[in-house]
């Protein structure tokens, strides 16, 4: 079976804010710095990226369903998401696809109900705490897994 050379990055509510929200917590790189170094890291692994980014949960998870067509695996953070959201563990486990989750800040020392992912789980590979860099971490980790 032959695996198409994409995949998905996802990212959740708030996301969008990068590089103006809270810069001591997520920093000061946009969003628009992270799909790029993730495409970067995805083009060294053989991989393209197809990014998208949401506040609404709905449309996460529409485009993680549509995933399944083209891509090889997600990189995704949730934002917000990781610690509500069954649906999106749903989701993602329902598309069969292997999947990174990725976390800017270190979720582990920050307020307490930051603690719990409903994805860790499930996710192939998880990356927290690494800043902007862990999206290529995540990609490079992931890539490793995908045939």
């Amino acid at each position: 079976m032959t695996f198409p050379r994409r995949i998905l990055l996802v990212n959740g509510p708030n996301l969008n804010l990068l590089g103006s929200r809270e810069p001591e917590v997520y920093g000061t790189a946009t969003l628009a710095d992270v799909e790029r170094l993730t495409a970067e890291a995805a083009a060294a692994e053989g991989f393209e990226i197809r990014a998208i980014q949401s506040n609404h949960e709905g449309v996460l998870i529409d485009a993680i369903h549509a995933a399944r067509e083209d891509c090889a695996g997600i990189v995704i953070n949730p934002g917000g998401l990781t610690h509500t959201s069954v649906a999106l563990r749903d989701a993602l486990t329902g598309v069969s696809l292997p999947f990174a989750e990725v976390h800017i800040s270190n979720v582990y020392a920050r307020e307490e109900f930051r603690h719990h992912s409903y994805l860790h789980d499930v996710a192939a590979v998880r990356v927290i705490g690494e800043g902007v860099a862990g999206y290529a971490n995540a990609v490079r980790q992931l890539a490793a897994l995908i045939p």
